[in-house]
């Protein structure tokens, strides 16, 4: 596994996997954050915010081959492993292990989407505010508020007077 693992340094600002292109790793992101989003007419959705020891890709087109419906962009500058789909595949024939761990991870990131969905729908915007700080403090330091606010569903000025009322 370590020698189909390569490592890469990416800068604040690339965008690492495109919409509408076949993707073809996955990544575990050892350091630093990116994240997730859709164009909606011209305006970008943030889907996802991703912090470190955390695998990401476009998990649709990686697992179906299908075209990728979103976007990946580094916020900060960040440290990753990655794998390609080849090799991801290559070990699946050879370790026994590997799709009990490939289940976890998929397993990992479905939760993720119902908790997430769930929260959109039953939280108000502050307590996802709350919620996304109790869980990653670190992320209100190094991720734009921009990306914040597209991210729990708000305005970036909505966010201004959540984050100023919690303050007061």
């Amino acid at each position: 596994i370590n020698n189909l693992f390569r490592y890469m340094s990416v800068s604040k600002g690339t965008i690492i996997e495109k919409e509408n292109t076949f993707v073809k790793k996955l990544y575990y992101l050892r350091d630093g954050y990116l994240r997730v989003f859709i164009n909606n007419d011209g305006e970008e959705a943030t889907t996802q915010i991703v912090g470190k020891q955390n695998f990401v890709t476009s998990f649709e087109s990686f697992v179906t081959g299908k075209l990728a419906e979103n976007n990946i962009k580094t916020v900060t500058d960040c440290e990753m492993l990655y794998i390609t789909k080849s090799d991801y595949e290559y070990i699946s024939t050879k370790i026994l292990n590997w799709s009990a761990f490939c289940k976890i991870i998929y397993e990992k990131a479905i939760n993720f989407n119902l908790q997430r969905t769930s929260d959109l729908i039953t939280l108000t915007s502050e307590k996802r505010y709350l919620k996304l700080i109790e869980n990653d403090a670190d992320l209100i330091q190094k991720v734009p508020l921009q990306y914040i606010a597209s991210y729990i569903g708000v305005k970036p000025e909505s966010l201004s007077r959540i984050r100023k009322k919690i303050i007061y």
